[in-house]
């Protein structure tokens, strides 16, 4: 049983981002929402209290019962969290005079804290509150302070309860990452066991034991998650899996080819469909987004159901949802309605009676690769950029058509090949090229031309949680352009889209 740390989620923009730096120190941990608290067993050495866009003074804050954590295990609030202790405990909370947002400087009143060990005096850290603390209980300690803020951080005497008003998770807080630690390493006690190549072994013991000599059916989309689902089932059941992948005429130029080939040399059994004419047939005369990526889906499926059907004997549908997925559908807020809609094809098991598994549904993206880099997995699909489930029928903008694919297919060949040979490729979190639904006026040798525009989006990220746009050499931009308009016949404009995530998304529908 690994140990782990349990973080109660209350709707912050931040929850997952300290898992992810909970992770980081090598130590398991799971978000589950303030009013759904797990059982606690021995296996818990820690409980993490989020922040939260409410207000403890709200009518309908979140306020959960902590009697089996509090004082009996070792408790951070982070922000709301430290709000929610002070003031369910004999505390008040009132409306700041000055809000903080932003960078603060922490300063440390007690290094005799255990949370504060190895940190400076003063440290910068990332504020995001509108209420404070005015009083605290008498159990309570004000262990450090900023300029404005009394109670930065506290703890409670005779317990391993703390709460602190800034955000340790976030990268502007230059000392969280060591708070963290001291919290989950040094007061937890967690033994930093969670690795890649634990979680390969745990993972591939487990799925012998669930699945044992049933037959196991998998979609590969040639990206990262489901590809190292496929390798870490193929560890553990070998011939008994088999992989699909489908060509719905929506991938790169010569992807298929090159992704069956890849998967040759990892001893997959891999079945490749041309399913393109039934995907082009099915979009014709469909220009809404959402439409789009339920045809295609609906497709899928179609086409899956199928293939999975000649395989005799099948009982277990493996999938690549990763641990954003999970969270997303037991958030606080609910599951999002239209999250998603391409992703997993919803319905199958039931209508083909079949069991799930999800061997990834426990990491993050970034874990994901580790995963796969520690399973051997090639740089080509470990390091690919994530790819849309609909493939380029989101970047073609308007109706899909196999002469408008071909041209977007053409222009996102070199830009992809250029990102590349420039070194730039690996710097990027994802880019890709769309196909615009308007036409520009052009001039080539002596003629007028009115042909299409395409766009290139190119942006950094750890997550795809947020994003922001890559800052090109102009050189580079000018070469792209260049190439594009050159060598596809039908275009003769490129823009560069400079927007960040949020306000924009990472792809145009």
């Amino acid at each position: 049983m690994h140990q782990k740390v349990l973080i109660l989620d209350f709707g912050s923009q931040y929850t997952q981002l300290i898992a992810r730096r909970v992770r980081e120190l090598n130590v398991y941990c799971e978000i589950h929402p303030f009013n759904k608290l797990p059982n606690i067993d021995e296996s818990v050495k820690g409980v993490i209290l989020s922040g939260s866009p409410y207000s403890v003074r709200d009518e309908k804050a979140p306020f959960p019962d902590l009697s089996e954590i509090k004082g009996k295990l070792p408790l951070l609030g982070i922000c709301y969290g430290a709000q929610l202790l002070a003031q369910t405990n004999g505390g008040e909370v009132m409306p700041s005079k000055i809000r903080e947002y932003g960078r603060a400087t922490i300063e440390v009143k007690d290094f005799s804290c255990e949370l504060f060990q190895g940190m400076s005096d003063h440290s910068q850290v990332w504020m995001s509150h509108a209420d404070t603390i005015t009083t605290i209980p008498n159990s309570f300690k004000i262990v450090a302070s900023t300029a404005d803020v009394r109670v930065g951080a506290f703890e409670v005497t005779g317990e391993k309860t703390y709460g602190i008003q800034f955000h340790p998770e976030v990268y502007h807080s230059t000392e969280g990452a060591q708070l963290l630690k001291n919290f989950v390493v040094g007061i937890c006690g967690c033994n930093q066991s969670w690795t890649p190549a634990s979680f390969i072994d745990e993972t591939v013991n487990k799925l012998r034991a669930e699945i044992h000599d049933d037959k196991v059916v998998l979609g590969l989309s040639g990206g990262v998650d489901s590809s190292v689902a496929a390798l870490l089932l193929h560890k553990a059941i070998g011939k008994n899996l088999t992989c699909i992948f489908v060509d719905n005429g929506l991938l790169r130029l010569n992807e298929f080819t090159q992704v069956l080939e890849s998967y040759k040399d990892l001893g997959l059994n891999v079945i490749g469909i041309d399913a393109s004419e039934t995907f082009y047939s099915d979009l014709k005369g469909i220009t809404d987004p959402e439409r789009k990526r339920k045809a295609i889906g609906a497709d899928f499926i179609k086409v899956f159901e199928q293939e999975s059907r000649k395989i005799e004997n099948v009982k277990w549908l493996a999938q690549g949802t990763i641990y954003p997925d999970v969270i997303e559908s037991v958030s606080v807020n609910g599951p999002s309605a239209t999250i998603k809609s391409h992703h997993n094809v919803g319905g199958l098991p039931a209508k083909m009676n079949l069991k799930v598994v999800e061997p990834l549904k426990l990491l993050f993206k970034d874990e994901v690769r580790r995963v796969g880099r520690e399973l051997g997995l090639p740089s080509a699909i470990l390091n690919r950029h994530p790819f849309p489930g609909p493939g380029l029928g989101i970047r073609v903008i308007g109706e899909i058509t196999p002469e408008r694919v071909k041209l977007l297919q053409e222009a996102d060949n070199i830009y992809i090949i250029g990102l590349k040979e420039a070194g730039l490729y690996d710097k990027i979190w994802q880019a890709g090229t769309i196909l615009l639904p308007v036409q520009s006026v052009g001039v080539m040798g002596d003629e007028r031309t009115y042909e299409n525009v395409v766009a290139l989006r190119a942006v950094t990220s750890t997550d795809g949680m947020t994003a922001d746009w890559f800052h090109f050499p102009y050189e580079f931009l000018a070469r792209i352009s260049n190439e594009i308009i050159n060598r596809v016949k039908g275009i003769n404009r490129v823009v560069y889209d400079v927007s960040s995530k949020p306000p924009a998304t990472i792809e145009w529908e």
